[in-house]
């Protein structure tokens, strides 16, 4: 995940910082426990698209 493009990105629900996961390939927020997908290399940043986190999943 390119480090620029990452320090751009917010939740488009929350609007806070995102923290890039590289083994699940997600960029997750914490403030709204979304987790958004990575495809191909592109973050599909899309509320639709996202997964609800688990309660004892770390952000």
């Amino acid at each position: 995940m390119d480090k620029k493009l990452l320090d751009i990105l917010v939740c488009p629900v929350s609007k806070a910082p995102l923290v890039y996961d590289k083994e699940r390939q997600e960029l997750k927020c914490k403030a709204s426990r979304l987790a958004y997908p990575i495809r191909d290399g592109i973050p599909v940043m899309l509320e639709s698209e996202a997964r609800q986190m688990a309660n004892d999943e770390e952000a």
